[in-house]
């Protein structure tokens, strides 16, 4: 199964220790913050495709969207609208928008959010952070023009006190399983 890796990539070496470890893709983070051409590095050496940025929005007080990094404890000095674009011209192959205040929060995607995003670039754009419900997949997908969403609680924990969901093979599975006798 085709998988990505993200997480402390800061090299071009980096990338090619993950690829050589049978990932399809990168996700990138906290280094496109640091230095927005390595994107064209990184794309120019392993191809588009295989480099995925992953940009973490943060709503303030007055509902304006701000890239963050680092956990989403530094404020990136340039706006959303600025930023994207320069992700898609420096050869990002997609682009991750997570809204940060959504995540965990059950409480459905950011539209508004990923229908900015999304019109704005070529690229294809994956939705993050908030999906309360299967419904919530279909509406972000219908209405903010992303290529595909991503979640997780809505998949992991379920019931009323969120309890983490997890499947036990009957006894007669054992036994089909493992040819095992009663």
């Amino acid at each position: 199964m085709p998988f990505g890796v993200g997480g402390g990539i800061r090299t071009i070496a980096d990338i090619r220790a993950i690829l050589g470890a049978g990932a399809e893709k990168v996700i990138l983070n906290s280094v496109v913050f640091k230095d927005p051409e390595f994107i064209k590095r990184a794309s120019d050496t392993f191809g588009s495709s295989t480099i995925v940025v992953c940009l973490d929005v943060k709503k303030d007080y007055f509902g304006r969207y701000h890239l963050v990094y680092k956990n989403g404890c530094i404020k990136y000095n340039c706006s959303i609208e600025e930023f994207v674009p320069k992700v898609a011209e420096f050869g990002a192959g997609e682009v991750i928008i997570q809204a940060i205040d959504r995540d965990g929060t059950y409480q459905g995607y950011d539209i508004k959010l990923l229908s900015l995003v999304s019109e704005s670039i070529p690229i294809p754009v994956v939705a993050l952070g908030g999906a309360g419900n299967y419904k919530d997949l279909t509406e972000v997908y219908y209405n903010s023009n992303v290529s595909a969403v991503a979640a997780g609680s809505v998949f992991i924990y379920h019931g009323v006190r969120r309890a983490v969901l997890i499947n036990y093979p009957s006894k007669y599975e054992i036994q089909k399983l493992f040819k095992v006798s009663k």
